[in-house]
């Protein structure tokens, strides 16, 4: 089987043999794909440069299985790409998404989703709603979309005065008594942060902070208990710019 012309972007990459590179692909039609990119380390190598992250490529392969062969790699936008924090926020969807996505199995909305998150993560640490929305949108597509509507139990509306208790496998359900802040089954959360994050309308910090925590017990479940090395990235950088409670601060902000 011969691919040309897709377009795809680098989730990983790593030396293969002394002058190849063996490489994770997202690519819009044909979903995660694992490709030998023969010779691209040789100073001669007209792809030398281009097999990075974050840069969307025209790419084609040919061969089957779980590892083909890389034939041809080209900037189809050289456009920008990430600077600064934003940089640890797009390690991040990589390794979430070569966490959970399956080879061969396509998923366009995802991968418009992704693009999209690429073009608005900023500099600074201003990228929380840009995860959370990438996160949403992530779970949806593989199944494990979030109820953000409705209350399970009783079918009610979400109301944004009532607190809440999202059971990870079912959704949200109105807390009784929720000043008493008793034991939940699940998490603890404003129905105002449910129905920002359905509107994709999250700016409060409070908001942001809910969402948050929605979100990492949520992927937890899927991710299983090995760390993302890309929050131990991140606190390896952070650490050798500031203390190591700043450090753990801005590591928080990068994802769950």
């Amino acid at each position: 089987m011969r691919i040309h012309q897709q377009p795809g972007y680098i989730l990983h990459h790593r030396d293969y043999s002394e002058t190849s590179l063996l490489l994770e692909v997202f690519t819009a039609r044909y979903g995660r794909l694992g490709l030998i990119a023969k010779g691209a380390r040789r100073a001669s190598s007209r792809m030398r440069g281009i097999l990075k992250p974050f840069q969307r490529l025209l790419i084609g392969w040919s061969g089957k299985g779980d590892l083909a062969v890389l034939t041809n790699a080209e900037m189809e936008d050289a456009g920008s790409t990430p600077e600064g924090h934003a940089v640890y926020c797009g390690f991040y969807m990589n390794e979430v998404l070569l966490r959970l996505l399956h080879r061969h199995d396509p998923h366009e909305n995802l991968f418009d989703a992704y693009q999209a998150a690429l073009q608005n993560l900023q500099r600074d640490d201003t990228n929380e709603k840009v995860l959370r929305i990438f996160e949403k949108k992530l779970l949806r597509e593989l199944g494990y979309g979030l109820v953000l509507d409705h209350d399970v139990a009783d079918k009610t509306p979400i109301d944004a005065e009532v607190t809440y208790d999202y059971i990870l496998d079912r959704g949200p359900v109105r807390l009784a008594r929720p000043q008493l802040n008793g034991q939940t089954e699940g998490v603890r959360i404003r129905g105002a942060s449910l129905i920002a994050l359905e509107r994709d309308s999250m700016t409060d910090p409070v908001v942001l902070r809910d969402v948050k925590t929605l979100m990492r017990s949520v992927l937890a479940v899927h991710l299983g208990d090995r760390p993302l090395h890309s929050r131990k990235l991140f606190r390896r950088i952070a650490a050798s710019h500031s203390t190591d409670t700043e450090a753990e601060a801005d590591l928080d902000k990068v994802g769950s």
